[in-house]
């Protein structure tokens, strides 16, 4: 391959950012509202809930390589992965508000609807963020510059975040009137999903107008998908970022999927009424969601310099190390101790944010890594990867969840018994818990070190320069 430029302008940056911050509306939403949609809003029973995301996200998982094969051999005169996000822009919103659309059907007409829409979403989701994500791999060469670029994707993400799930239930009380009538509230969600669709849109349009690849292949020939295959599955730094990624999704599915049920029957967050600000009611969930996106950011703006000082890997572990102190701290909090409830959600937030952009720079570390090894540089398949493990790591998250609650005996909108509230605070304590120390267990096992990664570059750019 070879370099046209490195340089990367502050626009650009802001542009590759945006992209995630779109994407990442909807996945926070998918994360944090969408089980207890389907369980309080649309009329699902939990189990089945649970076992919808375990079966369509598993087949969806599977989807991503081949995105990501055929993103590799697309040749267009805007690159490899942008045409992507141009094109799938428009049906990711479109399909995204209709994924929280409740139609006038019966039982197995809902569930039916369900699985189609849920379905066709996590397929376009693949379909723009796949490439999205190998965009990273493309833009430049530099490691440096890459830590860069993944320190503004996500905090551009957990802005994004921040945004949605601050205003998501002020515009459901907007748009169903403040009325809790099924039907205003089944119309209000739809109608807030739909907003907050649009917004998507036109982030990811921008990020496609804003942004350039600037690594190319040499050769005029590409290697065989069988081959690209081949080359992924004896990529070691891979299979342990997979397995690394799969772990820590579990951890923030489980733990984002059940802060509702905890809030709303734990808690009880109806008895302390709403937090006013600028006018703008916010329920005590909603701030408590979006306290924990602006601690992510904090952890993301932080694993830069302190990843650059002891490493990628330690940085790693220590993040997930003191997350899994801090959930298991969370089982022992009572229902009015909001204060604590509150620090330990910025504690783990801090450590959450500030793992994934080390995990997408060392996704692009396994690329320059299988380039060096092979002489073939299948960025899309790579980076498939990693929605792979958002997806794979989602789906076990959420299926354990709803099949969890249905086990301790949750009834929706019914007061719970006292078996079933101890089981909603073991997910925001235990559960995850299980997931940091299977995540750091797999990290320490990765061997892509700094110093290795700068003999990787050094030889691939006295290979570029040699063509």
């Amino acid at each position: 391959m070879e370099l046209k430029s490195d340089k990367v302008p502050l626009r650009e940056k802001v542009g590759y950012g945006l992209g995630d911050a779109a994407s990442s509306m909807f996945w926070k939403l998918f994360g944090m509202y969408l089980m207890f949609f389907y369980t309080d809003i649309f009329g699902m029973e939990a189990k089945a809930v649970g076992t919808m995301f375990l079966i369509t996200r598993v087949w969806d998982s599977l989807f991503d390589p081949i995105v990501g094969a055929f993103a590799d051999r697309t040749r267009t005169k805007w690159g490899k992965f942008r045409p992507y996000i141009l094109y799938v822009a428009i049906p990711f919103g479109v399909i995204g508000a209709f994924t929280f659309f409740t139609p006038a059907l019966d039982g197995v007409g809902k569930i039916v609807y369900a699985y189609v829409t849920y379905s066709l979403m996590m397929m376009v989701y693949s379909a723009i963020n796949v490439p999205y994500a190998s965009l990273l791999g493309v833009m430049s060469p530099s490691p440096k510059v890459r830590n860069v670029l993944a320190t503004f994707r996500m905090t551009f993400a957990y802005i994004g975040s921040f945004v949605t799930l601050l205003l998501f239930n002020p515009l459901v009380n907007y748009f169903s009137k403040n009325s809790q009538n099924m039907t205003d509230q089944q119309q209000g969600w739809f109608m807030a999903a739909t907003v907050i669709a649009v917004f998507s849109v036109l982030l990811f349009l921008l990020c496609f107008y804003w942004t350039k690849e600037r690594v190319v292949p040499i050769a005029s020939t590409s290697s065989t998908l069988k081959q690209d295959i081949r080359d992924l599955l004896h990529n070691r730094p891979w299979w342990i970022l997979l397995g690394a990624g799969v772990a820590a999704l579990v951890f923030n599915s489980i733990r984002d999927g059940a802060t509702l049920y905890y809030f709303k029957y734990y808690v009880g967050e109806d008895q302390f009424g709403n937090v006013v600000f600028f006018h703008i009611p916010f329920v005590l969930s909603g701030l408590y969601l979006a306290l924990g996106q602006a601690a992510n950011i904090l952890g993301v703006i932080g694993a830069a310099p302190l990843s650059n000082k002891i490493g990628k890997k330690n940085t790693y572990m220590g993040a997930m190390l003191i997350a899994t102190a801090a959930s298991i701290s969370f089982y022992w909090l009572e229902r009015d101790q909001l204060l604590m409830i509150f620090v330990l959600q910025v504690l783990i937030s801090i450590c959450a944010g500030a793992i994934f952009p080390l995990l997408w720079s060392m996704y692009a570390d396994c690329a320059d890594y299988s380039e060096l090894r092979t002489g073939n540089r299948a960025t899309g398949l790579i980076f498939s990867s990693s929605s792979m493990s958002q997806k794979l790591g989602w789906a076990f998250g959420t299926a354990v969840t709803g099949w969890l609650l249905g086990y301790y005996g949750f009834q929706a909108n019914q007061a719970q018994s006292a078996e079933t509230l101890s089981g909603i605070r073991m997910f925001l304590s235990f559960f995850p818990a299980i997931g940091t120390v299977l995540s750091v267990l797999f990290i320490s096992f990765y061997p892509l070190s700094e110093k290795k990664m700068l003999d990787i570059t050094t030889e691939l750019e006295k290979r570029r320069t040699s063509n």
